[in-house]
């Protein structure tokens, strides 16, 4: 065996004996535990149906409102909008520094070629011994190699940082299509509202102008003065620029789902159509399956994770660093034997360096990791606490406006039939204009209120859902391919939605 072969054989042991008696320095991590209610405490009693809720929010949850306009718009934002393309570029970003760092694990090696033709002078120094006055060409092929092992877990809690990393990029990502999907489906459900409160003022004008008619006419005969005229005038007007200030406020919010589907503005239409649904029952499930659904916490879980191995990458500082440097190759004068055998050249090494003093470097850098990861714990606590926060607000908010809204009803039925008798009134000349008007804009108030209340139930289904987390699960973070160099696209989701 020749004698490179030996020291390949040598190198190779003293690579295996310190990859076998490597260690990961740095504390081994474990999620902190979490304040955990046993049920959320405005959940109402008849939603506690059989059905689970993660079933149901399952994938695209917006198809349990049944609007076929809005799943059509809900499936351009995946594919046009321009928040979420960069929310994706970033994980992708992220995912490229796992295999970055992964690559520490393994030797570097570099190969090439150079060929260069040199004369030494005679009069340099040792020339008497044969070593100037010469003209010869040097043609080297060198291969090196560079190998820092991970005897102390460095480059190992430097790739589970990453990885953590990449997984809340993940969540991240995730977090931004659920917030797009529900800013969108709110914007819709807004739209909708104020489409029902222009068909609402509309139908009032036109009463409003029949009312006119009728007064003017009765102004005419001698009836009525006519300051009924003028009030009736004020009315109707008063009713018109209402009319005008909600279209105005609806092209707003069309020009927002224009943004968000990646549509410019002035091209795209949402036709009109006024709300008539009502919320779907959306139960909450239990407070312990939160975390676990919700992909902000996730990425706070995931940053907490990384944290914790920085703690790790730091302490690796107090030891040793190894390095195991070699090359090998041809080197020759010609061309004819560049490439023979006594041509070759070969060399290994094996170096350790540490760190004695460093007036305190390391021990801050470890503190600085420390707070660090403290930070994200107390990040992660107070997510948690915001997450249950929002689901009681919506459960709350849906529970009170659906009595609401029953009360409203009765409100602008009572309004209604009073307005009928005012007229009535009035028109056996036994009242003034003046209770019409009071009664007429009691009615047009209480009717448009029971039009807000309905739209108001329904963006706070679509906050539940995504205080909820839209029925993502935690669990993809492990299925993640984060080696992958193939372009991103979302798994397909396990469970079918309601409706399909």
């Amino acid at each position: 065996m020749s004698l490179v072969a030996h020291r390949a054989c040598y190198i190779t042991g003293l690579l295996g004996l310190a990859l076998l008696s490597a260690c990961a320095v740095g504390p081994r991590y474990a999620r902190p535990t979490a304040p955990t209610p046993a049920d959320f405490k405005e959940t109402p009693p008849n939603w506690k149906e059989a059905q689970p809720s993660d079933q149901i929010l399952r994938g695209k949850w917006w198809e349990i409102y049944q609007d076929a306009q809005l799943n059509a718009l809900e499936e351009k934002v995946a594919i046009s909008n321009q928040s979420l393309k960069a929310a994706e570029a970033q994980f992708r970003q992220a995912r490229a520094t796992v295999r970055y760092t992964r690559a520490d694990l393994f030797p570097t090696v570099s190969a090439g070629v150079s060929a260069t033709r040199e004369r030494f002078s005679k009069n340099r120094p040792l020339s008497q011994s044969g070593l100037g006055g010469g003209t010869f060409n040097d043609l080297v092929i060198p291969v090196d190699m560079s190998y820092e092992p991970d005897v102390w877990g460095r480059v190992r809690r430097t790739v589970e940082a990453a990885r953590a990393n990449a997984q809340a990029s993940f969540a991240d990502l995730e977090a931004v299509s659920l917030s797009l999907h529900a800013e969108l489906a709110m914007d819709y459900f807004q739209a909708r509202e104020l489409d029902a409160e222009a068909q609402l003022l509309d139908s009032t004008v036109a009463s409003y102008e029949k009312s006119l008619e009728l007064t003017e006419n009765r102004y005419h005969g001698g009836v009525v003065s006519q300051v009924d005229v003028a009030q009736a005038e004020t009315l109707l007007e008063t009713a018109r620029a209402q009319a005008i200030d909600v279209k105005e406020q609806r092209t707003q919010f069309e020009h927002a789902i224009a943004v968000l589907v990646g549509e410019p503005a002035p091209s795209f239409t949402l036709p009109v159509e006024a709300l008539n649904a009502a919320p779907p029952a959306i139960p909450p499930g239990l407070p312990s399956q939160l975390l676990e659904r919700r992909p902000d916490i996730a990425s706070s879980e995931r940053q907490m994770a990384a944290a914790n191995a920085n703690i790790g990458v730091t302490k690796a500082a107090y030891f040793p660093l190894f390095s195991f440097p070699g090359s090998a190759g041809f080197e020759g004068t010609t061309v004819a034997n560049w490439l023979s055998n006594p041509s070759t050249f070969a060399s290994v090494g094996l170096s350790a360096m540490v760190t004695v003093f460093d007036v305190g470097r390391r021990r801050a850098a470890l503190d600085q990791a420390r707070a660090a990861y403290d930070q994200t714990v107390a990040g992660y606590q107070q997510n948690v606490l915001v997450a249950y926060q929002e689901v009681e607000d919506n459960l709350a908010a849906l529970h009170l406006l659906e009595q609401e809204a029953a009360t409203q009803a009765a409100a602008v039925a009572a309004a209604e039939h009073s307005l009928d008798l005012s007229k009535n009134r009035y028109t056996g000349g036994v009242t003034t204009y003046l209770e019409v008007i009071t009664a007429q804009t009691t009615a047009l108030a209480d009717e448009r209120s029971a039009v807000q209340v309905s739209g108001r139930r329904m963006i706070d289904s679509v906050l539940l859902i995504k205080a909820l987390g839209g029925g993502w699960d935690a669990a993809s973070l492990a299925k993640l391919d984060l080696t992958s160099r193939k372009p991103y696209s979302p798994p397909p989701a396990s469970i079918p939605p309601t409706g399909q």
